[in-house]
């Protein structure tokens, strides 16, 4: 009855994985209880967690081809764009639908963006691609894209691109303090992404050690016409949660990510602590800090225990 912070299934954005050319989900090693998805089995995850009381589902998708621009990103044809369209017809507007914003999972080399000759993302040359696919993505159905390649200037770009193609209500939803965590191991398993050359993201996604640099790029989302922002991970950065509630108005997300999902199942399958009970406090303490969405695998598992 005093309990200040309360969970709720409306609290909750499922993250799903869809790959082109299967017939059957395929399950993910390294993070339990989660599938590659058919498109046929995508959809009747939806329906299942909709009749769960989860509002939303953010897309990933897993092509059968890949090349040096990630074009199936665009691809009207391509796998999310099709599982968009799918999604749309079976719901209307009864559930949420969110396509994450990016060609990472989409390139040959595993970076968030077109190489230029150092074998960096060309940041101005990349924004041109996502224009690209922030059309593409609302074009099928999409309500919210999620731009999370962390570009100088990727929300202006899409949100003058949506706005000229006719979509001035489809919102963006902004990777805005996204880090260059260690916690992104089993994400990558699951869109089947291997950056080449043992690179990484640090050139531009956020210092793990910063705080106020991020609230800069809250700022400056914001500036640009970002809807929402997100955190992302968030339990090493509730106190950027935090910290953005107490500065900003609008919605705030906070992606609870694969890492933290798979380190609490790995624990729990030694015996070492309680699943669900920390799923619970996982997530409640990333509403507390001051998120309004969270994005974490346990959507459906903790749905199902608040039935």
């Amino acid at each position: 009855m005093v309990s200040e912070t309360r969970l709720h299934p409306d609290d909750f954005i499922a993250p799903l994985f869809v790959r082109e050319g299967i017939d059957e989900p395929q399950p993910i090693e390294s993070l339990p209880g989660q599938f590659q998805h058919s498109r046929a089995s995508l959809r009747q995850e939806v329906r299942q967690l909709k009749d769960l009381g989860v509002p939303a589902v953010v897309l990933f998708g897993v092509p059968e081809h890949k090349d040096a621009e990630g074009s199936e990103a665009w691809n009207p044809d391509g796998i999310v764009q099709v599982a968009l369209g799918d999604l749309r017809d079976d719901h209307g507007d009864d559930m949420v639908l969110i396509a994450d914003l990016c060609v990472d999972e989409y390139t040959d080399h595993g970076h968030c963006g077109v190489l230029d000759h150092s074998g960096q993302p060309d940041n101005d040359a990349t924004l041109e691609l996502y224009e690209q696919i922030a059309v593409a993505q609302a074009t099928a159905g999409a309500d919210i894209v999620a731009p999370s390649g962390m570009m100088d200037g990727q929300v202006f770009a899409i949100r003058e691109a949506l706005d000229d193609a006719g979509f001035d209500e489809t919102a963006i939803l902004a990777y805005a303090a996204k880090y260059a965590t260690a916690l992104y191991g089993p994400f990558r398993d699951a869109v089947d992404v291997t950056i080449t050359g043992g690179g990484d993201r640090k050139g531009y996604q956020q210092d793990v050690a910063n705080a106020r640099e991020a609230m800069e790029e809250i700022r400056e989302d914001i500036a640009e016409g970002a809807d929402m922002v997100m955190v992302k991970p968030a339990l090493p950065y509730l106190d950027v949660i935090a910290r953005a509630r107490a500065e900003v108005d609008i919605p705030i997300a906070a992606y609870h990510v694969s890492g933290e999902y798979a380190m609490v199942h790995a624990a729990a399958e030694r015996g070492w602590l309680e699943l669900d009970a920390v799923a619970f406090e996982h997530t409640l303490a990333i509403k507390r800090a001051g998120a309004d969405l969270i994005l974490t695998y346990f959507a459906r598992r903790l749905s199902e225990l608040m039935q």
